[in-house]
């Protein structure tokens, strides 16, 4: 599989998908002709709006996008994609849309034949078993929590432990620690904003300067910055 994964589309003081969009255009190298963007993440503006906001962004390393919604027949659209880019926004109104529109099998199907996969926060979300860790409120009812399952670990996106002064609400560690003790089985990435997760030919790389966390039930808590120590926790092939 051909996966890149993002926590985040901006970075604090850029332009939109400004520091992904080179990792973007090497990885999809030459699928891009039908690149099929999914949208549906987006609550609060329209479709056709996001499309093009991801257009205006990526026009600088020359890909265009067409939005899955403009397919009178959005199984058949991602049938003859040659890439898929999953935007962010809300979890579960992305995968309660991919359900609706029986999306979850075919878009598995074409990514495990090699397919690129992008995707960014929710659209991150997705490649995970489920969307349980989510950061987002679950403003409509998915028929499932269950993902397009692509890697072995759930993704907490925009991981930060930053709290807010005098605030006494559970902070990000705390709501995967609850995560963890009724989800035993299940190991969390926290990815930081700025840092992406690729895998291709088997092997996973770490994109960016910061530390990611680990979460495992039993277990304390641990900071990876390498490609090598992120195979070797999944038994992938170390980077070479």
């Amino acid at each position: 599989m051909n996966l890149l994964l993002l926590s985040n589309s901006t970075n604090f003081g850029e332009e939109y998908l400004e520091y992904p969009k080179k990792e973007i255009k090497n990885f999809l190298e030459g699928n891009k002709d039908n690149a099929i963007f999914i949208p549906y993440a987006g609550v609060t503006f329209g479709w056709d709006e996001y499309t093009y906001k991801v257009n205006e962004s990526l026009r600088e390393v020359d890909i265009k996008v067409n939005g899955i919604h403009t397919f009178e027949n959005p199984i058949k659209s991602i049938e003859n994609a040659d890439a898929i880019l999953v935007g962010g926004g809300n979890s579960f109104q992305l995968l309660h849309l991919l359900y609706t529109n029986n999306l979850i099998d075919i878009i598995k199907e074409k990514v495990k034949s090699g397919i690129p996969y992008i995707g960014w926060s929710a659209g991150s979300n997705m490649a995970c078993p489920t969307i349980k860790t989510t950061n987002d409120m679950p403003i409509v009812e998915p028929a499932s929590f269950k993902a397009l399952d692509l890697i072995p670990f759930q993704i907490n996106p925009h991981y930060t432990e930053a709290t807010i002064p005098d605030h006494g609400g559970e902070s990000r560690e705390a709501r995967i620690l609850e995560f963890l003790e009724v989800n035993k089985e299940m190991i969390v990435v926290g990815l930081p904003e700025g840092m992406i997760i690729k895998l291709r030919n088997g092997s996973y790389e770490l994109i960016g300067t910061k530390e990611v966390k680990i979460f495992q039930s039993g277990k304390n808590s641990f900071y990876i910055k390498t490609s090598e120590e992120l195979n070797k926790l999944f038994n992938y092939n170390t980077i070479t």
